[in-house]
């Protein structure tokens, strides 16, 4: 973190920082630059066999997107450790400290389900808004997949049950999936967040989520989420859908004082991701673009969400709002600190 010293100078006098540039003037901008120069010419240079090879058809392409995974983990490590060097580098990660542990549970636990609600409550919204072809009583296109995977004549009566057990073992997956979502959380969330919030809340959450969704470029280029739209649009609707849902991943990280409650709930969402499969209709093709989370009516109730946040102060971090606490009970006694 950047310490600006005013020196001799009368603090009364000093310009007021509530304006934006008295914010920017509190922003590490060396360190930022060098995170996003890591980040993606990394994500770019891993992604190279796909665009010397067959693309998103490359048979590496699952190991090459579980590398392109850690670019942002790397570029806050090399920040962290090399550039700021600071005394608790753990902590200026989220990583640590792993306490009090009942309570950084309860927000994995809530990142987990929010995660999962984020991706399936946008299939019925989707749906009511005539742009997700939805069967949720049929389940006709996963029966089709079935059909094609063990046979029409295998396929069980109750596939209701089957979806049912997979959205069930979403929690497991996303512990067990959790190592390639750290990957991304230690350097957006873990690290690019915090060092944005002197901005404030809603500037944090645009520039993270324009700088996530963009760094999704190589891969979204070759047809990445969006196979059927141009390129522009599948990288511009990936901004819209990293806004939305970084900035819930980013009230975890900031309400829990860590980073595992976000990489958790990230994991849960990639896991939950393909369940807009199971509840499709057979035959009719999902545009991703306006369907599902990825789609700009996926992104309806977490806008609801994150703006009744924002409105209510939920987004100051753990330590600022207890530090505050702190300093209005100071206040009232005979020693006022003055800041």
């Amino acid at each position: 973190m950047t310490t600006t010293s005013t020196g001799g100078a009368n603090p009364a006098a000093a310009p007021s920082a509530t304006g934006v540039a008295g914010r920017a003037a509190g922003i590490d901008l060396r360190s930022i630059l060098v995170f996003l120069v890591v980040a993606f010419g990394l994500a770019w240079l891993v992604t190279l066999p796909l665009w010397l090879g067959d693309g998103l058809a490359e048979p590496s392409f699952t190991l090459v997107a579980a590398v392109m995974m850690t670019t942002p983990a790397i570029a806050a490590l090399v920040v962290v450790f090399l550039v700021e060097r600071p005394a608790h580098r753990w902590r200026a990660l989220g990583l640590w400290p792993l306490r009090p542990f009942g309570r950084l549970f309860g927000y994995i636990a809530a990142g987990i389900a929010v995660a999962m609600a984020l991706v399936l409550v946008a299939l019925p919204v989707g749906a009511l808004l005539g742009v997700y072809p939805a069967d949720f009583t049929g389940f006709s296109a996963f029966r089709e997949t079935l059909a094609a995977q063990v046979g029409p004549g295998l396929v069980p009566e109750s596939v209701g049950v089957i979806v049912a057990t997979q959205l069930a073992l979403v929690p497991l997956a996303a512990v067990l999936g959790v190592l390639p979502a750290l990957g991304e959380e230690i350097g957006w969330r873990g690290w690019l967040l915090p060092k944005l919030m002197p901005l404030g809340a809603v500037p944090a959450i645009l520039i993270s989520g324009v700088v996530w969704g963009t760094w999704h470029a190589p891969v979204l280029l070759l047809g990445y989420n969006y196979p059927d739209a141009p390129s522009w649009l599948g990288v511009l609707s990936m901004i819209g859908m990293c806004t939305v849902v970084g900035a819930i991943f980013g009230w975890l990280r900031l309400r829990s004082g860590s980073v595992w409650p976000a990489a958790l709930a990230h994991s849960a969402f990639n896991a939950t991701a393909v369940s807009f499969l199971l509840f499709a209709m057979a035959g009719v093709p999902v545009d991703t673009t306006q369907a599902t989370v990825l789609g700009w009516s996926g992104w309806i109730v977490p806008l609801v969400v994150i703006v009744l946040l924002v409105a209510t102060g939920r987004f100051a971090p753990v330590a600022e709002r207890s530090e505050g606490r702190a300093l209005s009970s100071r206040s009232g006694g005979r020693h006022r600190t003055v800041r």
